[in-house]
């Protein structure tokens, strides 16, 4: 008997997570998949089933085409950053320096201001009379509409995102790094290999797992970027930094249009799962185990 009640210990511990998940992913989830069918045109609290008329409308959308174009510029751009500089940083910084605590505090501390606090500070260096207008001025460059310009808003406020993210994954990366066998290196150098051709034979291979980790998740916090665009830019000029994330935003608080928004933001998961399966998949395939 006591054997048989000891195995269920484990489900005990992660029961407190399971309801969590329950309360505040599942079910939220299926109102709103249920919420998708129904129309709030005519009455927000007597809502009435409309079939797949938001679906059918949200892919007649040109602006949701648009917000899902930007989205996957914002993934293409930032994600790639988010991988392969916090790794470069984290190697740089795991060196036994003089000071180089100091240095990964400095890195880190994007990661514990406010995004909103970030977003304003940069908004001011974006402006037109901001210090990097100043900056390109005296190189002879006129002023550039950081926020202002189509061609340049979405590309400024990626450059947020990855400028706070590098610390927190690097620390994910360092702490990745400690599990790294020291005698592989030793055989690396004695092997004659530089410092790249060393980091990409030992290092690569054996962050593979964490590498997949750091891209899923910022692949996922790429996709539902929010804060930034309604800090910096709230979608503009021309919804050229409206994401898929404000776009659902927007339809479901100043619009009211709350089937049409939960449509959406089905439609969102489905493409996130998606991805990150694809981002696993990758990964694993790609991992080449090192003896």
């Amino acid at each position: 008997m006591y054997r048989y009640s000891k195995a269920y210990v484990p489900y005990l511990f992660l029961a407190p997570a399971a309801i969590i998940l329950i309360l505040f992913f599942f079910v939220p989830f299926i109102e709103s998949f249920i919420l998708s069918f129904q129309g709030y045109g005519t009455d927000i609290y007597n809502p009435h089933w409309v079939g797949l008329s938001n679906y059918i409308k949200l892919f007649n959308a040109p602006i949701f085409w648009k917000t899902l174009v930007n989205t996957f510029i914002y993934l293409v751009g930032v994600v790639p950053a988010l991988v392969v500089l916090p790794l470069i940083i984290a190697i740089m910084v795991n060196q036994k320096l003089r000071g180089i605590k100091i240095f990964r505090i400095i890195i880190y501390i994007p990661v514990i201001v406010s995004i909103v606090v970030a977003g304003i500070a940069w908004k001011w260096l974006y402006a037109d009379t901001g210090i990097l207008n100043y900056l390109i001025g005296l190189v002879g460059i006129s002023k550039i509409g950081w926020l202002t310009d189509p061609r340049f808003s979405l590309y400024s406020v990626m450059a947020v995102t990855i400028w706070k993210g590098l610390g927190y994954y690097m620390v994910i990366y360092l702490a990745a790094l400690t599990s790294v066998p020291k005698d592989l290196y030793e055989a690396s150098d004695i092997d004659g290999a530089g410092i790249l051709q060393k980091h990409l034979a030992v290092t690569v291979p054996h962050l593979m797992p964490v590498i997949t980790l750091v891209s899923v998740i910022s692949s996922i916090s790429a996709m539902k970027v929010f804060v930034e665009i309604y800090v910096m830019t709230q979608g503009g000029p021309l919804n050229a930094s409206k994401t898929i994330v404000y776009y659902i935003y927007q339809r479901a608080f100043e619009n009211l249009d709350l089937g049409y928004a939960s449509a959406a933001g089905v439609v969102l998961l489905i493409i996130i799962m998606a991805l990150s399966v694809v981002n696993i998949k990758f990964f694993e395939k790609n991992n080449v185990p090192v003896a």
